[in-house]
């Protein structure tokens, strides 16, 4: 697809801005890009397309695509001189999230909700390495080599900051049990 792009194919990069549009959103929000998510997203595009003659052949787009994210996001907000607060942060993730299906139990749907409240907050209290970590491999559902290649990080450094920052939160939520599969209980 990049070679497409290269090439001069427009409508190459509009499928790329749609295939990772989502992705993007998500990470501006987790960010703390907030209403700006759009944005911030929308500047990024635009930094890929004139950054593409260095991107690498044989590299997956995603996570370079993110690391312009993130740059974009933490420029925004140093720009704009405010400070999204965690209610500010869990609103935009949630917007950027589907919405709970009305078929589903208002009371799972009521915990859920003050659980993710919970887990965000305990996020917000890392430092600024393990809040980037934590939301890469797991809010935004990347693998460790599109984490490491996302952030610009070695692996193995992923992989210690992973871990590090959820003992963290493992100290910080100490009521949230994992249970077999991954998922967690209280």
């Amino acid at each position: 697809m990049i070679a497409r792009v290269r090439a001069g194919e427009p409508e190459a990069y509009a499928e790329l801005v749609r295939a990772h549009t989502g992705i993007a959103l998500r990470a501006a929000a987790a960010l703390g890009a907030g209403a700006d998510a759009e944005d911030v997203v929308q500047q990024a595009f635009v930094k890929a397309y004139c950054a593409l003659g260095r991107f690498r052949d044989g590299s997956a787009f995603k996570p370079w695509l993110l690391s312009i994210v993130a740059n974009e996001t933490r420029n925004t907000v140093r720009t704009a001189a405010r400070q999204r607060t965690l209610a500010g942060r869990e609103a935009a993730f949630v917007e950027a999230e589907p919405l709970i299906p009305e078929s589903a139990d208002p009371a799972v749907a009521t915990l859920q909700t003050e659980r993710r409240a919970a887990l965000l907050s305990a996020v917000e209290k890392l430092s600024e390495e393990h809040r980037l970590v934590v939301t890469y491999r797991y809010l935004l559902e990347m693998d460790e080599s599109e984490t490491a290649q996302a952030l610009g990080w070695p692996r193995g450094t992923v992989k210690s900051r992973l871990n590090r920052a959820l003992r963290k939160l493992g100290r910080l939520l100490p009521d949230f049990e994992p249970r077999e599969g991954g998922d967690e209980r209280e």
